[in-house]
């Protein structure tokens, strides 16, 4: 299996984070693809390719346009607001509030395009989420050129990111611009498998009103786990979309037995949509390390994993998001690769 990915990640690096009252580091770092690369390599998974760049309008098939355009203004707005540290919100446009008036300062500005305090910027973000960007639709072009299935190394991750908005680390929504690019270039129907720990809110909210685009997620409980508000059971799409979309929270806890099951069921639903692509946010913080999520897997059951979504025989783009035990990311990650491979 072909990789793509791009060394300008890197970039992103000695961002903060909100979380439990602190600014804490983002766990979300660069020893996070270091550690997959190496894996790749040690496994002999197949070449690693660098991105080639595309067109940033490819991403306004799914996200505003005014949102776009303001990710790369970000760090130098922040700048000659004359801050020196990581560029953070911290005032957000909540119900009883206007969000239809866009602000002018770039403080407001961040809030205004957020969920959340968890996607900061430092002066290499940009580059880093351009290259997130074109290392998705790099690989999205190998299996639209006829690979089985190709790797998307990307960081920063994107299922957090919606029309209008970044959180969760995610800035551009990679699997989703990856999706709408296969839709573009003619395939009928498309399939974003998540199987990340935290929900990918972001790809629901872009295409809940969709029927083109069936969004599968499984994750934990909103009621108890990030980002809290979307994944619950009964969002199943509106208006043609309706039906379209489906979320299997699980409890804290959840071992390789529950959450297989929940996989099986996933993939039979997936099989009866009939996609023509298969988009997967790979997500392994499921793992039973992770030191912000609650699942209970263990590295022997990623490479069932892949194998179980390579029985749906289909086009298969895999798309890196979150796994924060940054240890055995490699480990994981590249399990569901082989188990894929080896099936």
């Amino acid at each position: 299996m072909k990789t793509v990915f791009s060394p300008r990640h890197a970039g992103h690096a000695g961002q903060t984070e909100l979380v439990g009252g602190a600014i804490v580091p983002g766990f979300e770092n660069p020893m996070r693809a270091r550690h997959i690369r190496e894996r790749i390599e040690a496994v002999a998974l197949g070449p690693v390719l660098e991105p080639a760049p595309h067109d940033i309008e490819a991403a306004k098939r799914v996200h505003a346009a005014a949102y776009v355009d303001f990710l790369p203004r970000v760090w130098p707005m922040w700048r000659d607001a004359g801050h020196d540290t990581p560029a953070m919100p911290f005032v957000w446009p909540v119900r009883g509030l206007r969000a239809d008036v866009p602000p002018k300062t770039v403080e407001a500005l961040l809030g205004y395009y957020s969920f959340d305090g968890g996607a900061s910027f430092v002066a290499g973000s940009w580059e880093a989420i351009k290259s997130s960007f074109d290392t998705a639709l790099t690989a999205a072009g190998l299996v639209a050129a006829g690979e089985r299935a190709a790797f998307a190394l990307c960081r920063p991750p994107g299922h957090h990111a919606g029309t209008a908005f970044m959180g969760g680390y995610c800035y551009l929504n990679n699997a989703a611009i990856a999706a709408q690019w296969f839709r573009d270039r003619g395939a009928g129907r498309v399939t974003i498998l998540d199987i990340d720990y935290h929900h990918g809110n972001g790809t629901q909210e872009i295409f809940y009103a969709r029927a083109d685009v069936q969004v599968v997620n499984l994750h934990g409980d909103p009621l108890t786990e990030y980002p809290h508000f979307l994944g619950h059971r009964d969002e199943r799409g509106a208006g043609p979309g309706e039906g379209f979309n489906l979320n299997y929270p699980l409890p804290a806890g959840t071992d390789w037995a529950g959450w297989s099951a929940a996989l099986d069921d996933a993939l039979a639903r997936i099989a009866a949509y009939a996609p023509d692509i298969l988009v997967v946010s790979l997500g392994v913080d499921t793992f039973e390390k992770d030191p912000i999520s609650a699942f209970r897997l263990r590295s022997h059951d990623y490479p069932h994993i892949g194998a179980r979504i390579a029985g749906l025989d289909l086009p298969t783009l895999f798309v890196m998001e979150g796994g924060y035990a940054v240890a055995e990311i490699g480990v994981n990650a590249v399990g569901v690769l082989t188990g894929f491979e080896g099936a």
